[in-house]
């Protein structure tokens, strides 16, 4: 009789969480995610996805991958292995976004550098098609050695950038006021590996030396912990204030004392560029946001 309640209970919970379009995707990238270009040397297989970024002849041919449904709030995270030595001109991309010129966009990209020299972690948002919001940083360790967790946690109240489960950085909710936030457009996860050399290392000064290629990327352990979107209907009900979503959960709205230290510290160390710094670029009128309190 237990057994049976139990099921008749877990059966009722299981509807309940598929009605309001609730999903806990606790898949490999097989079953999430599928190549999109560069299907000729990129592979996922299982737990794992390989990018991958050559030359051949004159073509330059890097890869990439989305998942298959979009979201809307939740964690979305991977473990990630960067290119290794001589990783100039590269970028290796991990975002979400939806589609659009009007789209929504949270980025962490990653820039190569010359053996030696460490990544540029270039972190930034975009909301109804509006980007500009660029913050930077240096890594404290070595990001070719081992994989690493990146994490981006997305609620209707703030975004907050993770590194293994250290956060970096926290765009908040300032709807209010008149600042547009992203929180009425699914988005999906994309993942990709390409040259860039136009741009990402020294402002492009540095160029992809392609002796060193094939560039490879490895990710592993990807987690989309998140709300299903299924249109319009979700932007409420993957907001509300039930169990369920627990994004919403009081705990999820600021950071802890604890993680501000932990922010204050990646931020006094290792911060190298923050849009909201960089009055020259903006004539002296600075995004209305750097105004508002930011985490």
């Amino acid at each position: 009789m237990a057994a049976a309640s139990e099921k008749m209970f877990l059966a009722l919970l299981f509807i309940f969480f598929m009605a309001r379009g609730i999903i806990i995707v606790d898949a490999n990238f097989g079953k999430s995610m599928y190549l999109t270009w560069g299907t000729q040397h990129a592979s996922i297989q299982g737990e794992d996805l390989q990018l991958v970024l050559d030359q051949t002849s004159v073509i330059i041919s890097g890869s990439a991958a989305q998942t298959k449904i979009p979201f809307l709030f939740g964690s979305i995270e991977s473990k990630i292995k960067l290119v290794p030595n001589n990783s100039a001109g590269t970028v290796t991309a991990y975002y979400l976004s939806s589609t659009g010129s009007q789209h929504d966009e949270i980025d962490f990209e990653f820039l190569g550098n010359i053996s030696g020299q460490p990544y540029i972690v270039h972190t930034n948002i975009y909301t109804q098609g509006n980007g500009s919001k660029e913050q930077q940083f240096y890594l404290w360790f070595d990001p070719t050695a081992d994989f690493h967790n990146y994490t981006i946690h997305w609620n209707p109240t703030q975004v907050v950038w993770y590194i293994d489960s250290i956060p970096i950085r926290v765009f908040m909710n300032n709807e209010e006021e008149g600042i547009a936030y992203p929180n009425k457009q699914g988005m999906k996860v994309y993942t990709s590996l390409w040259n860039a050399d136009d741009w990402a290392t020294r402002g492009g000064l540095v160029k992809t030396n392609w002796t060193n290629a094939p560039f490879i990327a490895r990710l592993n352990r990807f987690r989309a912990r998140a709300c299903k979107w299924n249109g319009p209907i979700s932007i409420n009900n993957c907001a509300s204030n039930v169990p369920s979503n627990w994004w919403t959960s009081p705990i999820y709205k600021q950071l802890s004392y604890a993680q501000m230290g932990q922010l204050n510290w990646v931020r006094n160390n290792y911060m190298i560029y923050d849009y909201c710094k960089d009055t020259k670029r903006f004539n002296g009128q600075v995004p209305p946001e750097c105004f508002k309190t930011q985490f």
